[in-house]
Parts: structure tokens; sequence; C-alpha cells
């Protein structure tokens, strides 16, 4: 499993220097990364994510073409007050 691995490998890494993973796609995978060891990440996902008019929110990816979303002018999300939230719908 990926956070065995990671975990394995940050062992053998200089605790001085950053410890960078690439191809990262999944959320949840940074948090598992991130709890063994990994510091910085590199990964298109995000980018393909959004391209294809979906978002990533706490309960998981949502596709924003869906037909319940043409008239829904409500924030993102209600719970969040970082910008994107606050200023889009």
């Amino acid at each position: 499993n990926l956070g065995t691995i990671v975990g394995w490998v940050c062992e053998e890494l200089p605790e001085d220097k950053a410890r960078h993973l690439l191809g990262i796609s999944e959320p949840d995978d940074f948090f598992t990364a991130i709890e063994n060891g990994a510091d910085t990440f590199d990964c298109v996902n995000p980018s393909r994510v959004a391209r294809n008019a979906a978002i990533y929110m706490p309960t998981g990816r949502v596709n924003i073409t869906r037909a319940e979303f043409k008239r829904d002018f409500r924030p993102l999300d209600d719970n969040c007050t970082c910008y994107t939230c606050t200023h889009y719908s």
C-alpha cells in the first residue's frame, strides 16, 4: 500500500532534505503520504479534474456540469471560508 512504501523510502532518506513524491492522484493519498513522511508533491490530477468540469469536495469528487447545478448559485461549500468557496458558485 502507498503508506507502507512511502514510509519505507522516507526511512532511508535524510531527514534534513525535502521528500518529494510524484504522481499522487487522489486527495486521500496526499494525507497518507504526509503521515508517512512525504513533504512535497507534484501531480497533474487536480488540473485534469478541473479541466473536465469536476471539483474536489470534502464528500468526494463532484461533476459540476450535472443538470442539478445549472441554476444553483449557492457557494460551492457552505462550510468553507476560502476565496473560491465564498466568491464562486
